[in-house]
């Protein structure tokens, strides 16, 4: 039996086992090695580690884990459910562990649209966050892909990185007083339906819609996304508006016993920001072991 058992190896996951690891818990990481940054090149924005690969990244915490004695098996989680006290947490392959806590940490996936070269170019020209791509495609031509505020807003901060900016909506209508906004700042738009990304192995080169093409180095978007497994749904775990887990300060869900860190309970998704989180839930689950064990 584990006191703890991780699910998914990202910087939360990581992290998390670290700190547990370090706190003397017996704990078990499961991780199917299909992390959302797995198409990046680089991570961008982690003190000391900028510019590093995700790959890399993960291979250097696994290593700092194993002098701790953490137990790490490369393997997808079926399904958890409460018995008791206990979690009773099903592996690929019929096999069954147990623990006192468990930390879900698999992140969210991006939904992509259905156009023709945009999965192909995901991770090298096509991006989801701006902090974390933006300076390396600085004074570049910039698409935004989104519809509404949301559309507009991700327009307007990508002039922070490039003058050169063209809101793509996709068909999307926009009210008067956003497409002022736009033209104020210098934001082009184009709300043609797209048919296609050219590209030459992932850098792509133009946009081409229903009545034009149009040049443009890199694109970024915000087309929605989901989590990446359903265990804290079917565990009971709350989930607020945006589709995240609903947790406390400390990582902490509606379930005793089940805490989320990383994307899939956060709006700010960064490395850096998924690996503190995991600390903040390996602190709060030792304490909690501590409350259980210790003699009063």
């Amino acid at each position: 039996m584990f006191d703890v058992i991780v699910v998914g190896g990202g910087p939360a996951g990581l992290s998390a086992a670290l700190m547990l690891g370090r706190c003397r818990r017996r704990v078990l990481v499961c991780d199917d090695a299909r992390p959302r940054n797995r198409f990046s090149r680089a991570l961008h924005g982690f003190l000391t580690r900028d510019g590093t690969s995700p790959l890399e990244l993960n291979t250097i915490g696994r290593a700092e884990l194993e002098k701790y004695g953490v137990d790490w098996r490369s393997v997808h989680v079926e399904t958890a459910v409460r018995e008791g006290d206990l979690f009773r947490v099903t592996l690929a392959g019929t096999h069954e562990e147990h623990a006192r806590f468990l930390l879900i940490a698999t992140g969210v996936v991006d939904e992509l649209p259905p156009i023709d070269g945009f999965r192909e170019c995901y991770g090298t020209s096509i991006f989801h966050c701006p902090y974390c791509d933006g300076w390396e495609n600085r004074d570049r031509r910039l698409a935004a892909f989104g519809q509404g505020k949301s559309g507009v807003q991700l327009a307007l901060s990508l002039t922070t990185w490039s003058p050169h900016v063209t809101l793509l909506t996709n068909g999307g209508r926009l009210q008067s007083g956003a497409l002022e906004r736009l033209e104020r700042n210098g934001v082009a738009l184009v709300t043609s339906k797209l048919v296609r990304i050219e590209h030459e192995e992932g850098a792509m080169s133009a946009v081409a819609f229903e009545d034009r093409v149009e040049p443009i180095d890199a694109l970024f978007f915000t087309t929605g996304q989901h989590p990446r497994c359903d265990l804290a749904e079917t565990l009971g775990c709350t989930f607020n508006k945006k589709g995240t887990v609903e947790t406390g300060t400390l990582s902490d869900t509606n379930v005793p016993g089940v805490f989320v860190a990383g994307d899939a309970s956060r709006d700010a998704q960064f490395v850096v920001v998924a690996a503190a989180e995991g600390v903040k839930a390996a602190l709060a689950i030792n304490q909690a072991l501590q409350r259980e064990d210790l003699r009063s």
